[in-house]
């Protein structure tokens, strides 16, 4: 049986939804899992419309195999889904999302189950060659993101000589960064490396960072500005779900299902993207 189906926005319906209606639904019938789309690979569609991506693969993976639960997603902005997901529209949140100690306090996380880097990339013919080539110039980020918040602690350490432009999803950095509205998008390795592989006139900013500083096994060969780990969110106090989805993503990683997902995503013929 194919458990999964989509839901474009969070107005409409889902609105019209009590949190008591919702809360009563979420007991004993479809799991949904609010999410940023498009965020490839973690979540995107294909040119016919179906949703797919790492997210979307371990959310079959927990709730239909191991949960044996019906699940959809539910469309919705990132620097809204955490408010979203208090309001009752959707039970979790799957979208690549990084724990952070200022999200725990609004929200519970499962164990991490993805390491990212954040990173920056930069257009091939560009001048910018170190990262303190960026001062004065423009950074594109997506809104609410720890990209976003990369940038800002950026911007601090050239006391303020720097320009944020915010977008509401990534592609619109991407678009900046194309049309030379932007020297450099700061984002998350593996969605960086996604667009870099698909467009040949950009690359990652190279130099030593984070990842090596922590001493991270396969650390990326490019400038790492952090090391952070994603999360799947609960609202506060949903503990037996949280609970049974940590032993389902344990079970995952256990039988090989967690290897063979990252490695559809993220294996590439000269080696691995970390993450």
């Amino acid at each position: 049986m194919h458990r999964r189906s989509f839901l474009r926005g969070t107005g409409g319906a889902i609105a019209a939804l009590t949190f008591a209606e919702n809360a009563s639904a979420q007991n004993n019938g479809t799991i949904r899992i609010g999410s940023d789309i498009p965020y490839r690979p973690f979540e995107y569609r294909t040119k016919t419309g179906e949703l797919v991506g790492f997210d979307v693969d371990i959310a079959n993976a927990v709730f239909e195999g191991q949960l044996d639960r019906n699940y959809e997603f539910v469309q919705t902005s990132f620097d809204t889904i955490i408010p979203s997901l208090n309001n009752g529209n959707f039970r979790v949140i799957m979208s690549a999302m990084t724990i952070t100690p200022e999200r725990s306090k609004q929200v519970d996380f499962s164990d991490p189950y993805f390491t990212a880097y954040q990173t920056v990339l930069i257009l091939k013919n560009s001048d910018i060659t170190s990262l303190q080539d960026l001062k004065g110039e423009t950074v594109a980020v997506q809104k609410g993101t720890t990209g976003e918040a990369a940038a800002q602690d950026l911007k601090k350490q050239f006391n303020g000589d720097l320009t944020i432009d915010s977008y509401d999803q990534i592609p619109g950095a991407f678009s900046a960064l194309g049309n030379n509205q932007a020297a450099a998008v700061i984002n998350d390795n593996t969605v960086n490396a996604e667009f870099a592989q698909q467009n040949d006139n950009v690359t990652f900013l190279k130099g030593e960072g984070a990842a090596q500083e922590q001493g991270k096994e396969n650390a990326p060969p490019y400038l790492t500005l952090t090391v952070e780990e994603y999360g799947i969110a609960f609202r506060k106090n949903d503990d037996q779900l949280k609970n049974q989805v940590n032993d389902a993503l344990s079970t995952i990683r256990d039988n090989g299902t967690y290897d063979e997902l990252y490695n559809k995503y993220f294996q590439t013929p000269g080696g691995t993207t970390s993450g």
